[in-house]
């Protein structure tokens, strides 16, 4: 018997990869957060499959689902949204549950910030403007951030940023980030990236908190800071070299000498 942890991914069904769906239509055991989760996921699970919602459920009680599956001899299949790399919370469960002599598989799925990306058709690292990007979020009452990793820290260096679960620290975050970023620096906002209730914000930094106030966004959403977000404005300003002349003219040279001309041109 194995465990399947599977990224859902971040919303929409067919966003699930390919491996992650077979996978689920073959376990007979399938856990799911129902509330992250959507419930038309659950119809490419097997139709005898026993389906518990863990939404409202402690990790004592889950791992001990996972067991009782494990002894019947079932594979189980953990659905978790988005990709279980970011803030997923299996790092115990998995503990647990290998505790007990239970295989564990991971089974990647789409992180929100490359679902919330793609929604904004925004390429996150720009030659020129911008090639990194930290992901990360804010303190809360459930959740404090380790030392070292406040957000004043952590964006000192005025990288590209993509910021879950703040939603709802939309003042905090502006106030944060306006020394660095300054009161014009574009912000994007995506909830409910790939759903059909996505909705899109774009507002300068100083507006952030109003803009998703005025929208009625607090949660489940993913805010974009940084000067790649409006790179298509400045056309003038987007040079990559992968597509330049020098090194199309480059790549022939190397060829030639590859192929024995000793002056390679």
């Amino acid at each position: 018997m194995t465990l399947f942890l599977i990224g859902a991914g971040p919303g929409a069904v067919d966003l699930i990869t390919v491996r992650g769906a077979r996978i689920l239509g073959r376990c007979q055991t399938v856990l799911v957060a129902g509330s992250l989760v959507p419930a038309e996921i659950l119809e490419m699970c097997p139709q005898d499959a026993t389906i518990i919602d863990t939404a409202r459920m402690p990790l004592e009680q889950i791992v001990s689902h996972i067991v009782d599956a494990h002894r019947a001899g079932h594979d189980v299949a953990r659905l978790h949204s988005g990709d279980l790399s970011l803030y997923s919370a299996v790092a115990e469960q998995v503990a647990r549950v290998r505790a007990e002599g239970i295989d564990v598989e991971w089974v990647p799925g789409v992180p929100a910030f490359a679902a919330a990306a793609s929604a904004l058709q925004n390429e996150l690292t720009v030659p020129g403007i911008g090639q990194s990007l930290l992901v990360t979020r804010v303190s809360t009452l459930s959740t404090d951030m380790p030392p070292g990793e406040d957000l004043a820290d952590l964006a000192a260096a005025g990288v590209t940023l993509a910021l879950h679960l703040a939603a709802h620290r939309a003042t905090q975050i502006v106030e944060t980030l306006r020394p660095v970023y300054g009161n014009d620096c574009p912000t994007a906002t995506v909830a409910f990236a790939s759903r059909s209730d996505q909705l899109i914000i774009r507002s300068r930094l100083a507006d952030l908190a109003t803009a998703l106030a005025d929208a009625g966004i607090t949660r489940t959403a993913v805010i974009f800071v940084g000067r790649v977000l409006d790179a298509a404005d400045h056309p003038d300003r987007l040079e990559s070299y992968l597509y330049s002349q020098a090194r199309m003219t480059k790549l022939r040279n190397d060829s030639r000498g590859y192929r024995g001309d000793p002056d390679g041109g």
